[in-house]
């Protein structure tokens, strides 16, 4: 006689195959290792102030990774995260030390940002010219244009409104900042997006295959045109993020944001081959970007080091995608 209930071994491959069906598993498996293996070496690493640093150094790269997220599910790559949010901290900044509202400033500082990504998409969706040379050329211009402007230097920006995502409160032992309230709000609004609008299901199915998308019906060009000026204006807005984290206009800041970005989204589990993937996964893929150079940093690494451990985890994170599509 036959038994319906499953063997031990049965068992295991089912929960393992629907383990496998959760994006955000891996992610959390990793993120999770990492912790367990800080916490051993170092014991300053589980205080509550440390993991207050640690979300509290997130915001910016986290944010960040928001934008590159739609953009790499649409197959594209964003290679001028950090220039276009360092354009809006160095235009509100100068802006405000000229006398201008700190208001207006921020808002036209965002809408630069937002503009940089409406002229990147339009050359990606009108010219069908490569997301990686649009983007690689924004990076050298923006690059340049902010040294111009700023003449090489960088300059403190003292102003409350500008700081405000800088401000602290406590939960229980925790001490957070708005920053990190804005980080969620944002991570939050653009899951909805994704997730339970018709734009979203049209993103992925643009991420999919461009051609049969277009064929059903879906503007593809349109969608291409918003998702690069929505991810410029979440930078724009993470330009605000980052002068209340550092009160200070850098030309020469977040030099190592775009592959951080690039490295939250994919470890995050978001294909770069367009498609698949979620924010869900990218939070967590920011979350081990922090805790990584948190946890070397109290160990004393070299950040030199601390960013080839970064890049071999992109190469790690990109194979590891690319088998699981040949294997599908």
């Amino acid at each position: 006689m036959s038994s319906a209930t499953p063997s031990a071994p049965e068992a295991s491959a089912g929960l393992f195959s629907r383990t496998k069906a959760i994006p955000a598993v891996g992610p959390i498996l990793v993120l999770l290792a990492f912790c367990l293996v800080f916490a051993i070496t170092n014991p300053r690493f589980l205080a509550p102030h440390n993991q207050s640093i640690i979300l509290q150094q997130t915001i910016v790269v986290g944010t960040l990774a928001i934008g590159q997220t739609l953009v790499i599910l649409t197959a594209g790559i964003d290679l001028a995260v950090g220039a276009i949010c360092v354009l809006g901290t160095i235009v509100a900044g100068k802006l405000v030390l000229l006398g201008y509202d700190p208001l207006l400033s921020m808002l036209f500082a965002v809408f630069l940002c937002t503009l940089s990504g409406f002229v990147a998409g339009a050359l990606v969706s009108r010219l069908d010219l490569p997301p990686f040379i649009v983007t690689l050329g924004t990076l050298g211009i923006l690059t340049a244009a902010l040294r111009l402007i700023s003449k090489g230097g960088a300059f403190p920006v003292q102003d409350d409104f500008l700081g405000l995502t800088g401000n602290t409160f406590r939960v229980g032992s925790f001490v957070l900042t708005y920053g990190v309230i804005a980080m969620l709000l944002l991570y939050a609004i653009v899951w909805y997006l994704l997730n339970e609008t018709r734009w979203g299901r049209h993103l992925y199915a643009i991420g999919n295959n461009p051609e049969a998308a277009r064929l059903v019906g879906i503007p593809v060009r349109l969608h291409l045109l918003q998702v690069y000026a929505l991810a410029g204006l979440i930078y724009g807005l993470t330009a605000w993020l980052a002068l209340g984290r550092i009160p200070n206009a850098d030309p020469n800041a977040l030099q190592t944001a775009n592959l951080d970005s690039i490295t939250a989204v994919v470890i995050g589990g978001t294909s770069l081959f367009g498609g698949r993937g979620g924010l869900v996964g990218t939070l967590i893929g920011a979350l081990i970007v922090g805790v990584l150079r948190n946890g070397l940093t109290l160990a004393g690494i070299d950040p030199l080091w601390q960013d080839l451990v970064t890049g071999i985890l992109v190469i790690v994170a990109v194979a590891f995608d690319q088998l699981s599509r040949r294997r599908r």
